[in-house]
């Protein structure tokens, strides 16, 4: 029996990296799988239809979860769509780093918007779905910036603690209506945001990290897989760091 079998799972952002990693590995346990991307438009219609091939139903949307009005006719959509919606996995993020004293406003509000509130976007609009069912899995996608902070990301390490601050406050709304909310905190994640790195620097973190090694997206996405499956159906509000071991 796969983990995920005849569950919908939703993720944000998931044409490529940690996103993408998630529904590849989401199709391999059975899921049923709607995502979205925003400006990569051929690598979506890729994913979709590589988890086709998988023998699962998949379709990508075209949508902004930092805009209210798009989260809620997603969820609608994706809800007509699939006739469910079990697991909601909220991914979507950006970083625009500077130190603070060279931050614009403009900086602060972008990040704060693309990877907090769109959360609150799909949470809102997916709940009232699962209540109905009186059942349903939250994952959240925070950092481990978020549990600790770091020098030149004053705005995505304030989203992404805002985010597990979120995560615990929705656990204890949905808690009675079956409804699980937790957050994973993933440390450094070898993706292609950082192939475009010096391999000395990457090196570097490789070696200050307990487990030796950088993380894979797989990695994440086994969490993931976890916490939407029923192994974990005891687990709320709780943020898993995925980190190799780097904040023990």
């Amino acid at each position: 029996m796969k983990l995920l079998e005849g569950k919908t799972a939703l993720i944000t952002g998931a044409s490529k990296g940690i996103g993408k990693g998630i529904a590849e590995r989401f199709a391999e346990e059975g899921a049923n799988i709607a995502f979205t991307f925003l400006s990569s438009v051929e690598k979506g219609q890729a994913l979709e239809a590589e988890l086709k091939a998988k023998g699962i139903k998949a379709k990508g949307y075209r949508s902004d979860a930092a805009d209210f009005e798009q989260a809620q006719k997603l969820i609608d959509d994706v809800v007509a769509e699939f006739g469910s919606l079990d697991i909601l996995i909220n991914n979507a993020g950006i970083t625009q780093d500077n130190l603070l004293m060279r931050m614009t406003e403009e900086m602060w509000d972008k990040v704060v918007e693309v990877n907090l509130k769109s959360c609150f976007n799909t949470v809102k609009a997916a709940t009232r779905t699962m209540m109905k069912q009186r059942s349903g899995s939250i994952i959240n996608m925070s950092s481990v910036v978020g549990v600790k902070g770091n020098a030149g990301q004053a705005n995505y390490s304030a989203s992404k603690a805002g985010i597990i601050g979120f995560t615990k406050s929705i656990a204890l709304e949905l808690g009675s209506r079956g409804i699980r909310s937790n957050a994973i905190a993933p440390g450094f994640i070898e993706t292609e945001m950082t192939e475009v790195l010096d391999e000395k620097t990457v090196q570097g973190w490789r070696d200050a990290i307990p487990l030796k090694r950088g993380g894979s997206p797989e990695d994440v996405a086994n969490a993931c897989v976890f916490l939407g499956s029923d192994l974990s159906t005891y687990i709320t509000g709780q943020v898993i760091n995925v980190d190799g071991g780097m904040l023990t």
